[in-house]
């Protein structure tokens, strides 16, 4: 354990009661938290420059001696992980001391973090892809903690941070197992009921699957807003977790994949063999279901695209398989009101086609046009080394068909006469619409 932390100035004796001016050398800023083992504490390191949450445990024995007894062997186990674990998804624990009785770890603060426990609701579940990333994350945090020596015991959604830009931290690792250490374990069932293996409520020897199986029990919930098992009181949930097995996730959030399910399935097996043989494979599964979930839903965009541009006038004349080598060849794209789609002056060498929306058609800053849902522009990609003669503006939020001079070249022989026999069609039809008007110029983007 560190050293105890020395100084002028000690920590208050209302500390209990209030908010102390400092803990060990850290000057506190407000309390942040507060539950049944301690209070956090917002500070901040001058010396590192970094603001930082300070955990004093409550261990007065008036109160209630047992807690105070955990609360000190949560402390040393928390203690002697000071700098042991450095993993970007495991909040790190950088200093601990002890003075007056007091015992405090310092930790990484990450400003407007919440806990997964806010996304256990079934109004405010996550979408799936961002649960599977979380969930990859934390498997491979408990992989690197694992390969250390270290059995978390208390994996929840209250002991998983998600930060502002969506990263995430595993926390708290209070009764952890460490191997190899003298320090004092909390023996028994200790943890969350809800979330811990079969193994771990009967209290058989632990290992790096019982983590495992929690992770598994918080995926359960994060998909479906429900825990796998529910009971009245802690025996029949305890009877649960050994022998009862959980509904399927299907019937209770029908658009989670079968692949998905399957793995939480795994995670949640009785016999810890069954289960995935670290968080790596638990990683690696998550891996290939979440390629697949992109692929199959990029066959789904792209097969609405393809139904969008079938009834675009500009395709009425063209095949299925001509509509699927022009979208092989194309790229879509959003663009918001008043942001350039091309350039005046710019070379390019792709054809476009609205899908959606209407453009200015700009000409030395002076509007000279527009253009409408199934209309194309970029004629000057039939000139090598040609540049834009106008620029073509958003009027409003447009979707756009990026067509690849060079990739229409790679598709079929009819495929290109047909674009191309379009293309200059309504070109000409353009020319022809401003020689009648004789007032408009000739829209040659």
């Amino acid at each position: 354990m560190p050293a105890p932390a020395k100084g002028p100035t000690a920590l208050p004796k209302a500390a209990a009661r209030g908010i102390p001016e400092r803990i060990g050398k850290y000057m506190v800023i407000k309390e942040v938290g507060r539950g049944s083992t301690g209070v956090v504490y917002l500070s901040h390191d001058a010396y590192y420059g970094r603001d930082v949450a300070i955990k004093v445990y409550n261990m007065d024995p008036g109160a209630d001696a047992e807690r105070a007894r955990t609360a000190r062997k949560m402390f040393l186990s928390e203690a002697h992980l000071v700098g042991m674990l450095q993993h970007p998804h495991i909040l790190p624990i950088y200093d601990a001391g002890e003075e007056n009785g007091h015992c405090y770890i310092v930790m990484e603060h990450v400003h407007g973090a919440r806990t997964l426990a806010a996304y256990c609701r079934p109004d405010n579940l996550l979408r799936i892809d961002d649960t599977v990333e979380i969930i990859f994350k934390c498997a491979k945090a408990l992989h690197y903690a694992h390969s250390r020596g270290v059995i978390h015991r208390d994996v929840k959604p209250s002991n998983i941070m998600l930060t502002q830009d969506s990263d995430v931290r595993v926390i708290d690792f209070g009764i952890a197992l460490v191997s190899d250490s003298e320090i004092s374990r909390i023996e028994g069932i200790a943890g969350s009921p809800s979330y811990m293996s079969p193994e771990q409520v009967q209290s058989l020897e632990l290992t790096n699957r019982s983590d495992l199986y929690s992770l598994g029990a918080v995926m359960y919930e994060l998909l479906t807003g429900s825990r796998p098992f529910r009971a009245g009181n802690l025996q029949k949930l305890l009877h649960q977790i050994v022998y009862a097995t959980p509904p399927p996730i299907h019937t209770l959030r029908k658009d989670v994949p079968e692949e998905l399910e399957n793995v939480v399935a795994t995670a949640l097996q009785k016999d810890p063999e069954k289960r995935q043989k670290s968080g790596l494979d638990f990683a690696a599964e998550l891996t290939r279901v979440h390629q697949r979930l992109r692929e199959a839903n990029a066959r789904i965009d792209r097969q609405e695209q393809f139904g969008v541009l079938r009834r675009l006038k500009f395709f009425h004349e063209f095949s299925h398989a001509e509509i699927w080598e022009v979208l092989r060849a194309s790229s879509w794209q959003d663009y918001s009101q008043d942001e350039e789609i091309v350039k005046e002056g710019e070379m390019d060498d792709r054809f476009y086609i609205l899908v959606s929306g209407g453009c200015a058609v700009e000409r030395h800053g002076r509007r000279i046009g527009a253009l409408d849902t199934g209309d194309c522009f970029g004629e000057a990609s039939y000139v090598p080394g040609a540049k834009r003669t106008a620029t073509i503006r958003a009027a409003s939020a447009v979707t756009v068909l990026k067509v690849s001079s060079t990739l229409l070249e790679q598709v079929s022989a009819s495929c290109q006469l047909r674009f191309n026999r379009v293309f200059l069609r309504t070109l000409i039809a353009r020319l022809q619409g401003v020689e009648q008007q004789q007032s408009t110029p000739a829209i040659t983007a």
